[in-house]
Protein backbone atom coordinates (compact mmCIF):
# COMPACT_ATOMS: atom_id res chain seq x y z
CA UNK A 1 0.00 0.00 0.00
CA UNK A 2 1.37 3.46 -0.88
CA UNK A 3 2.66 5.63 1.94
CA UNK A 4 3.11 9.42 1.54
CA UNK A 5 6.81 10.32 1.35
CA UNK A 6 6.48 12.75 4.25
CA UNK A 7 5.73 9.82 6.58
CA UNK A 8 9.18 8.78 7.78
CA UNK A 9 8.37 6.42 10.64
CA UNK A 10 10.01 8.76 13.11
CA UNK A 11 6.51 9.85 14.19
CA UNK A 12 6.07 6.55 15.97
CA UNK A 13 5.83 6.34 19.77
CA UNK A 14 9.29 5.99 21.36
CA UNK A 15 8.30 2.79 23.16
CA UNK A 16 7.22 1.21 19.88
CA UNK A 17 10.42 2.37 18.20
CA UNK A 18 12.36 0.65 20.97
CA UNK A 19 10.52 -2.60 20.26
CA UNK A 20 11.30 -2.34 16.56
CA UNK A 21 15.03 -2.04 17.21
CA UNK A 22 15.19 -5.84 17.23
CA UNK A 23 14.53 -5.73 13.46
CA UNK A 24 17.00 -4.90 10.70
CA UNK A 25 17.10 -1.13 10.13
CA UNK A 26 15.36 -1.09 6.73
CA UNK A 27 12.65 -3.46 7.89
CA UNK A 28 12.10 -1.48 11.09
CA UNK A 29 11.61 1.67 9.01
CA UNK A 30 9.05 -0.02 6.75
CA UNK A 31 7.12 -1.35 9.74
CA UNK A 32 7.25 2.04 11.48
CA UNK A 33 5.83 3.85 8.46
CA UNK A 34 2.94 1.39 8.19
CA UNK A 35 2.20 1.74 11.90
CA UNK A 36 2.16 5.53 11.53
CA UNK A 37 -0.45 5.16 8.78
CA UNK A 38 -2.54 2.93 11.05
CA UNK A 39 -2.47 5.54 13.80
CA UNK A 40 -3.33 8.37 11.41
CA UNK A 41 -6.23 6.61 9.70
CA UNK A 42 -7.84 4.43 12.34
CA UNK A 43 -10.49 7.01 13.27
CA UNK A 44 -11.27 8.56 9.88
CA UNK A 45 -10.79 5.55 7.60
CA UNK A 46 -10.55 2.32 9.63
CA UNK A 47 -10.62 0.07 6.56
CA UNK A 48 -7.48 1.71 5.17
CA UNK A 49 -5.87 1.57 8.61
CA UNK A 50 -6.66 -2.14 8.67
CA UNK A 51 -4.89 -2.59 5.33
CA UNK A 52 -1.71 -0.93 6.61
CA UNK A 53 -1.87 -3.01 9.79
CA UNK A 54 -1.90 -6.19 7.71
CA UNK A 55 1.24 -5.06 5.89
CA UNK A 56 2.99 -4.37 9.20
CA UNK A 57 1.83 -7.73 10.52
CA UNK A 58 3.21 -9.53 7.49
CA UNK A 59 6.57 -7.82 8.00
CA UNK A 60 6.94 -8.21 11.77
CA UNK A 61 4.42 -10.58 13.35
CA UNK A 62 6.70 -11.31 16.31
CA UNK A 63 6.64 -7.73 17.61
CA UNK A 64 4.03 -7.11 20.32
CA UNK A 65 3.36 -3.52 19.23
CA UNK A 66 2.59 -4.72 15.71
CA UNK A 67 0.15 -7.35 16.98
CA UNK A 68 -1.50 -4.72 19.17
CA UNK A 69 -1.87 -2.26 16.27
CA UNK A 70 -3.31 -5.04 14.12
CA UNK A 71 -5.75 -5.80 16.93
CA UNK A 72 -6.97 -2.23 17.19
CA UNK A 73 -7.34 -1.94 13.42
CA UNK A 74 -9.41 -5.14 13.34
CA UNK A 75 -11.44 -3.90 16.33
CA UNK A 76 -12.15 -0.59 14.55
CA UNK A 77 -13.56 -2.52 11.58
CA UNK A 78 -15.63 -4.80 13.86
CA UNK A 79 -13.57 -7.89 13.08
CA UNK A 80 -13.82 -8.92 16.71
CA UNK A 81 -12.59 -12.50 16.44
CA UNK A 82 -9.46 -11.37 14.61
CA UNK A 83 -8.95 -8.47 17.01
CA UNK A 84 -9.21 -10.76 20.02
CA UNK A 85 -6.63 -13.14 18.56
CA UNK A 86 -4.19 -10.28 17.95
CA UNK A 87 -4.71 -8.81 21.42
CA UNK A 88 -4.11 -12.19 23.01
CA UNK A 89 -0.90 -12.59 21.01
CA UNK A 90 0.29 -9.10 22.00
CA UNK A 91 -0.47 -9.84 25.63
CA UNK A 92 1.47 -13.10 25.55
CA UNK A 93 4.46 -11.28 24.08
CA UNK A 94 4.43 -8.25 26.38
CA UNK A 95 3.08 -9.81 29.58
CA UNK A 96 1.02 -6.67 30.27
CA UNK A 97 -2.65 -6.33 31.21
CA UNK A 98 -3.45 -3.04 29.44
CA UNK A 99 -5.44 -4.79 26.71
CA UNK A 100 -7.73 -6.63 29.12
CA UNK A 101 -10.73 -4.23 28.78
CA UNK A 102 -10.68 -4.16 24.98
CA UNK A 103 -10.32 -7.95 24.93
CA UNK A 104 -13.45 -8.14 27.07
CA UNK A 105 -15.22 -5.76 24.70
CA UNK A 106 -14.32 -8.05 21.81
CA UNK A 107 -16.17 -10.80 23.67
CA UNK A 108 -19.20 -8.49 23.72
CA UNK A 109 -18.79 -7.89 20.00
CA UNK A 110 -18.80 -11.63 19.44
CA UNK A 111 -22.11 -11.92 21.30
CA UNK A 112 -20.58 -13.33 24.49
CA UNK A 113 -21.36 -10.72 27.17
CA UNK A 114 -21.18 -13.34 29.91
CA UNK A 115 -17.48 -13.85 29.08
CA UNK A 116 -16.90 -10.10 29.27
CA UNK A 117 -18.49 -10.07 32.73
CA UNK A 118 -16.34 -12.98 33.82
CA UNK A 119 -13.24 -11.07 32.70
CA UNK A 120 -14.40 -8.07 34.76
CA UNK A 121 -14.04 -10.22 37.86
CA UNK A 122 -10.57 -11.57 37.09
CA UNK A 123 -7.42 -10.56 39.07
CA UNK A 124 -6.03 -8.80 35.98
CA UNK A 125 -8.47 -5.94 36.56
CA UNK A 126 -6.75 -5.04 39.84
CA UNK A 127 -3.48 -4.63 37.95
CA UNK A 128 -4.94 -2.03 35.59
CA UNK A 129 -4.30 1.67 36.11
CA UNK A 130 -7.26 3.91 36.94
CA UNK A 131 -8.09 4.57 33.28
CA UNK A 132 -8.05 0.85 32.57
CA UNK A 133 -10.31 0.10 35.52
CA UNK A 134 -12.81 2.71 34.36
CA UNK A 135 -12.70 1.22 30.87
CA UNK A 136 -13.36 -2.21 32.35
CA UNK A 137 -16.34 -0.80 34.26
CA UNK A 138 -17.74 0.63 31.01
CA UNK A 139 -17.36 -2.73 29.29
CA UNK A 140 -18.99 -4.57 32.20
CA UNK A 141 -21.94 -2.16 32.18
CA UNK A 142 -22.30 -2.65 28.44
CA UNK A 143 -22.31 -6.41 28.96
CA UNK A 144 -25.08 -6.05 31.55
CA UNK A 145 -27.13 -4.07 29.05
CA UNK A 146 -26.47 -6.70 26.37
CA UNK A 147 -28.00 -9.24 28.75
CA UNK A 148 -31.04 -7.06 29.46
CA UNK A 149 -29.87 -6.24 33.00
CA UNK A 150 -30.42 -2.49 32.82
CA UNK A 151 -30.61 -1.79 36.56
CA UNK A 152 -27.42 -3.78 37.10
CA UNK A 153 -25.72 -1.74 34.36
CA UNK A 154 -26.65 1.48 36.16
CA UNK A 155 -25.30 0.16 39.47
CA UNK A 156 -22.09 -0.99 37.76
CA UNK A 157 -21.41 2.56 36.59
CA UNK A 158 -22.02 4.09 40.03
CA UNK A 159 -18.52 4.54 41.42
CA UNK A 160 -16.19 7.05 43.08
CA UNK A 161 -14.91 7.94 39.60
CA UNK A 162 -18.44 8.85 38.48
CA UNK A 163 -19.10 10.93 41.59
CA UNK A 164 -15.77 12.76 41.43
CA UNK A 165 -15.78 16.39 40.35
CA UNK A 166 -12.26 16.07 38.95
CA UNK A 167 -12.19 15.75 35.17
CA UNK A 168 -10.01 13.03 33.64
CA UNK A 169 -9.71 11.92 30.00
CA UNK A 170 -12.28 9.20 30.64
CA UNK A 171 -14.74 11.31 32.68
CA UNK A 172 -16.98 12.40 29.78
CA UNK A 173 -17.42 8.85 28.50
CA UNK A 174 -18.22 7.49 31.95
CA UNK A 175 -20.82 10.18 32.61
CA UNK A 176 -22.27 9.71 29.12
CA UNK A 177 -22.64 5.95 29.60
CA UNK A 178 -24.39 6.55 32.90
CA UNK A 179 -26.75 9.09 31.34
CA UNK A 180 -27.55 6.74 28.48
CA UNK A 181 -28.31 3.89 30.87
CA UNK A 182 -30.58 6.13 32.94
CA UNK A 183 -32.43 7.23 29.83
CA UNK A 184 -32.91 3.61 28.74
CA UNK A 185 -34.43 2.97 32.17
CA UNK A 186 -36.90 5.82 31.69
CA UNK A 187 -35.24 8.13 34.24
CA UNK A 188 -35.28 11.06 31.85
CA UNK A 189 -34.58 14.01 34.16
CA UNK A 190 -31.63 12.26 35.78
CA UNK A 191 -30.37 11.33 32.34
CA UNK A 192 -30.59 14.95 31.22
CA UNK A 193 -28.56 16.05 34.25
CA UNK A 194 -25.83 13.52 33.50
CA UNK A 195 -25.71 14.31 29.80
CA UNK A 196 -25.12 17.88 30.93
CA UNK A 197 -22.31 16.75 33.21
CA UNK A 198 -20.83 14.70 30.39
CA UNK A 199 -20.88 17.75 28.13
CA UNK A 200 -19.10 19.83 30.76
CA UNK A 201 -16.26 17.29 30.85
CA UNK A 202 -16.14 16.66 27.10
CA UNK A 203 -13.51 19.15 25.95
CA UNK A 204 -12.52 17.12 22.88
CA UNK A 205 -15.97 16.25 21.54
CA UNK A 206 -15.56 12.55 22.30
CA UNK A 207 -19.31 12.12 22.82
CA UNK A 208 -22.50 13.49 21.25
CA UNK A 209 -23.78 14.68 24.64
CA UNK A 210 -24.81 18.06 23.21
CA UNK A 211 -27.00 16.35 20.59
CA UNK A 212 -28.57 14.10 23.20
CA UNK A 213 -29.38 17.13 25.36
CA UNK A 214 -30.95 18.92 22.41
CA UNK A 215 -33.03 15.85 21.65
CA UNK A 216 -34.27 15.66 25.23
CA UNK A 217 -35.15 19.35 25.17
CA UNK A 218 -37.06 18.97 21.92
CA UNK A 219 -34.78 21.26 19.95
CA UNK A 220 -34.96 20.71 16.20
CA UNK A 221 -32.53 22.37 13.83
CA UNK A 222 -34.30 23.45 10.64
CA UNK A 223 -32.57 23.87 7.28
CA UNK A 224 -32.46 27.59 6.46
CA UNK A 225 -32.92 26.76 2.77
CA UNK A 226 -35.97 24.54 3.19
CA UNK A 227 -38.26 25.30 0.21
CA UNK A 228 -41.47 25.12 2.24
CA UNK A 229 -40.16 27.71 4.71
CA UNK A 230 -39.10 29.95 1.83
CA UNK A 231 -42.53 29.74 0.20
CA UNK A 232 -44.19 30.51 3.54
CA UNK A 233 -42.00 33.57 4.02
CA UNK A 234 -42.80 34.81 0.52
CA UNK A 235 -46.53 34.42 1.09
CA UNK A 236 -46.44 36.35 4.33
CA UNK A 237 -44.39 39.18 2.87
CA UNK A 238 -41.91 38.92 5.73
CA UNK A 239 -38.19 39.21 5.06
CA UNK A 240 -35.75 36.65 6.33
CA UNK A 241 -32.31 37.40 7.67
CA UNK A 242 -30.74 34.55 5.68
CA UNK A 243 -29.54 32.77 8.82
CA UNK A 244 -30.36 29.30 10.07
CA UNK A 245 -33.51 29.12 12.17
CA UNK A 246 -33.77 27.04 15.30
CA UNK A 247 -37.23 25.71 15.98
CA UNK A 248 -37.99 25.06 19.62
CA UNK A 249 -40.60 22.47 20.48
CA UNK A 250 -40.49 22.04 24.25
CA UNK A 251 -43.01 19.64 25.69
CA UNK A 252 -44.37 20.13 29.17
CA UNK A 253 -42.35 17.62 31.22
CA UNK A 254 -43.91 18.35 34.61
CA UNK A 255 -45.31 15.08 35.85
CA UNK A 256 -47.44 16.35 38.64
Amino acid sequence: MPIPPEVTGEEIDPDVRQELMSLPKGLAEDVSRNLVMVAQLIDEDPEKAYGYSRVALRLASRVAAVREAAGFAAYATQKYSEALAEFRAARRMSGGVELWPVMADCERGLGRPERALAMAGEPEVQKLDKAGQVEMRLVAAGARRDMGQLDAAIVTLQSPELASGVVHPWTARLRYAYADALLAAGREQEARDWFGKALEADKDGATDASDRLAELDGIEFVDAFDDSDEDSDDDSGEETDGGGDVELDREDRDKG
